[in-house]
């Protein structure tokens, strides 16, 4: 493992039944939470930027000829291209702190890797997740998954509030967030779907996508009643 205060390093291994081991070393800058490593080249079609652009993509085709997320998924993609998401596999993964270990399908470990890349590869986007990255918690369940997004977000407010800016307390954009992160997710599944690949990469993105979406749900059915429960001590 890389101990430099400089960068922080995720070890992704997955070890299928067949003793096959195969290893992703996820390397970001410590700052500004974005991927060390430049995309392999050349790209391929899928992942130029007008390829099934994002809609609410902010970027400038005459400036960026790749889809930054699209851009670090290739060895990825390409890797599990023939797979199925059911597969089984041991799945290890190592950061500075800790070792997370599980044996799960194929679908869940691309999962939790593809949610790295989407966050970190410099989509304005998805970098509003940063602060989950930073904090990474491989195989979450749906509910720590809802508790550490809308605490991140109600940090977020605070830190505005203590810059003298309009916190919003009442968590009203953050469904827009997850609005727009569904219009990503939306938009990579369709890159991926007019490629020749098998179902595991995809499926593990519709897996992220349906957490985006269980978020929006949360939010809007009150559910955080359920989360409040916890908190009597306060009250």
């Amino acid at each position: 493992m890389n101990d430099s205060n400089k960068t922080i390093v995720f070890n992704y291994k997955f070890k299928f039944n067949n003793n096959f081991e195969k290893e992703f070393n996820v390397e970001l800058d410590s700052k500004t939470l974005n991927l060390t490593h430049t995309p392999k080249s050349p790209a391929p079609e899928w992942a130029k930027l007008n390829f099934f652009k994002c809609p609410n993509c902010t970027l400038d085709e005459t400036k960026h000829l790749l889809c930054p997320i699209a851009a670090n998924l290739v060895e990825l993609v390409d890797f599990f291209r023939n797979m199925i998401s059911y597969s089984e596999v041991d799945m290890q993964i190592q950061c500075k702190e800790r070792g997370y270990f599980k044996h799960t399908t194929l679908q869940q470990g691309i999962s939790s890797l593809i949610g790295i890349y989407m966050v970190t590869s410099g989509c304005h986007v998805m970098e509003k997740l940063k602060p989950m990255v930073r904090y990474h918690l491989p195989f979450a369940s749906m509910l720590e998954t809802e508790y550490r997004a809308l605490s991140m977000y109600l940090l977020a407010q605070y830190f505005l509030y203590k810059q003298g800016k309009q916190p919003d307390w009442d968590l009203k954009h953050l469904v827009d967030i997850y609005s727009d992160i569904q219009i990503v997710n939306k938009s990579i599944s369709r890159r991926l779907t007019n490629i020749s690949i098998q179902d595991a990469a995809l499926n593990a993105l519709i897996k992220l996508d349906i957490f985006a979406k269980r978020i929006s749900v949360s939010i809007d059915r009150n559910i955080l009643d359920e989360i409040e429960n916890l908190f009597g001590a306060y009250f």
